[in-house]
């Protein structure tokens, strides 16, 4: 099994996956590594044959929890719990800024532009919007001086401290009720908390390399041949989520 490949279930109907960040789910180029193409190797070295379907998305640069469909009946039942928000999906992000509540929500209106790759909050009337919504709770802050030295120090790289680093953090548990196009990435920088190392949402980010500050932590979903309640958690791997000093109480929401 190829290295990159974290599988943490599989049986006849599904597969569920940690997508290491960098990873894209589906590369368009032909030979590029992607998800679907190594469970499909890895399937098909097995003699189970390579029939992957992809039921959601995860952004090239996130890490985190993924369920793949091994037919089309099973990509057919998670796609049809997706829709009907059935599947419950929770992220762990590191944001810029400290909330005034504890806990609250987030509600847009977004247009993806597909030559951009990109999102944007827009008006409710605005052609082809889609509401976007989201909850979240704040699970940590860093903003004392030295606990933000500390943990900038731990990322390594000071070339590649984004502007502003002595600014507070905060630790957020994410739930998503719609499945929006970068949502969280687009809805957090709305909100006036982009997420750190996001290049694209966030214009304090270093041009040097720095990991985006979000991981798929959870998913939750009815196993399609069985109708059995799965439960699947992931603890994030990267350096953002992994500062010995601030390991947090709640990992999963």
């Amino acid at each position: 099994m190829d290295v990159t490949i974290d599988i943490i279930y599989e049986d006849d109907a599904i597969f569920v996956c940690r997508k290491m960040p960098g990873i894209p789910v589906q590369a368009q180029a032909v030979g590029k590594q992607d998800m679907v193409s190594m469970l499909r190797n890895y399937s098909a070295k097995k003699g189970e044959g390579s029939g992957i379907y992809l039921v959601h998305r995860l952004d090239q640069p996130v890490e985190g929890i993924m369920v793949f469909a091994r037919s089309k009946e099973a990509a057919a039942s998670l796609s049809r719990q997706l829709q009907q928000k059935c599947m419950d999906k929770q992220y762990l992000a590191l944001v810029e800024g400290i909330f005034p509540e504890p806990s609250g929500k987030l509600e847009d209106y977004l247009l993806r532009d597909g030559k951009s790759n990109t999102s944007t909050v827009v008006s409710p009337s605005q052609k082809g919007a889609k509401l976007a919504r989201l909850h979240y709770k704040i699970q940590k802050t860093i903003k004392e001086p030295e606990e933000l030295a500390s943990f900038w120090a731990y990322v390594g790289n000071p070339a590649a401290l984004p502007k502003g680093a002595a600014q507070p953090l905060s630790y957020i548990s994410i739930s998503l009720e719609t499945g929006r196009h970068h949502q969280i990435r687009v809805q957090m920088s709305h909100a006036g908390h982009p997420l750190v190392g996001d290049k694209k949402y966030n214009k304090n980010c270093p041009s040097g390399y720095l990991p985006i500050g979000l991981c798929s932590t959870q998913i939750s979903f009815s196993h399609p041949k069985t109708g059995k309640t799965m439960v699947f958690s992931a603890e994030p791997k990267g350096i953002l989520f992994s500062h010995p000093n601030f390991q947090l109480a709640e990992k999963n929401p």
